[in-house]
């Protein structure tokens, strides 16, 4: 067995069953060190931050690798792209470049995506499933659909994609939603948040429904370039009095990315922290951790990223409660903060540090 196959299986255990905080670290800092031998960009970052793994280390000693960086640089640890599987690509910025994220091996992914669904969305269960955003064969570098298609596969008992072709299928959102209340079965609304409210646009207003006891909403996703935004309070205040949902319960925001193998999901405004996941608000100039309570640029070391990146550096604020809980605050604003830009320079060797 290999080093990574090791890894590999380590991961998928703590995945699958449990692990403690401590051993998270722990587990999060054999994956770094490994990864300093195999991804040249991590390890040119490294260096960069003059960063040694001769001894054990806390994961915010070594450095996260910006989202930017996917967008310039190949970040994986094995050079052959003949290999990959998968790719999954951001969907693109003014300057038209494209983040992309490969996959060698799809099976981290897919643990980590079935065991944080079955926590916070479905449980034990199958039910409807009502998809706003595209099939996977028609976006196959979407990590949104390609985890939307996993979830037909484990959760489903019924599906209806509602979004073809780049356009919203009102009908079949119409015929699902009908049909849920006509047969008493819960249903699942899941989306991007954008899709949802083009949806609400284009519903008439007396157009609304009480789905049975049991349905729920996840709104995924931003609003970039488009025309219409609506904040998260907002959003699940329209979903709930749109399909008859209790807001605090039945609406679940997702955050994921394409840089990350897994999800974490919101309740009552708050994202729960995976236990295989540590989410860090950091200083937007030295990314350090910012005192307890306080707001940061988030960094998340996600151990199912063990074949590309396990520190991601984002620009999105956070700030982590007492209870661990995290609190979104929107993106930074302004130019990339000057921490990540820094560590985006170091990690494509162009930092004259």
């Amino acid at each position: 067995m290999t080093e990574r196959d090791a890894l590999h299986a380590r991961i998928a255990a703590s995945i699958q069953g449990a692990i403690t905080a401590p051993e998270r670290d722990a587990l999060l800092f054999e994956v770094a060190r490994w990864q300093a031998a195999h991804n040249p960009v991590f390890a040119r970052l490294c260096r960069a931050r003059k960063v040694s793994f001769a001894l054990p280390l806390v994961p915010e000693a070594w450095p996260a690798i910006p989202t930017d960086a996917f967008r310039y640089a190949r970040v994986a640890t094995w050079d052959d792209p003949s290999l990959d599987i998968r790719t999954f690509r951001t969907s693109g910025t003014t300057s038209g470049a494209r983040g992309a994220h490969p996959s060698r091996d799809l099976s981290l992914y897919d643990l980590a995506a079935e065991r944080a669904a079955r926590d916070f969305l479905f449980g034990p269960r199958r039910m409807r499933l009502a998809m706003l955003a595209p099939h996977p064969d028609e976006a196959p570098d979407s990590s949104l659909s390609y985890m939307l298609g996993r979830f037909v596969s484990w959760f489903a008992d019924q599906v209806t994609w509602c979004w073809r072709e780049g356009t919203l299928d009102l009908a079949a959102l119409r015929a699902a939603l009908d049909a849920s209340v006509r047969d008493g079965a819960p249903l699942a609304i899941l989306g991007t948040s954008f899709a949802i409210v083009h949806a609400d646009d284009a519903l008439a207003p007396d157009e609304r429904w009480r789905l049975p006891p049991g349905s729920l909403a996840m709104p995924t996703g931003g609003f970039k370039g488009r025309s219409r935004e609506v904040d998260p309070a907002e959003m699940r205040a329209l979903i709930a009095s749109r399909f008859g949902l209790d807001p605090t319960r039945d609406v679940i925001g997702e955050y994921g990315m394409t840089e990350l193998s897994s999800q974490m999901y919101e309740r009552e405004g708050r994202l729960d922290v995976l236990a295989w996941v540590r989410a860090t608000p950091v200083d937007p100039d030295t990314l350090r951790p910012v005192r307890d309570g306080e707001i940061g640029i988030l960094r998340i070391d996600d151990l199912a990223n063990l074949d590309t990146a396990v520190s991601i550096q984002t620009a999105d604020l956070a700030r982590v409660g007492s209870d661990g809980r995290l609190t979104l605050i929107g993106r930074a604003p302004g130019a990339t903060p000057r921490g990540c830009s820094l560590a985006i320079e170091e990690a494509l060797g162009r930092s004259g540090r």
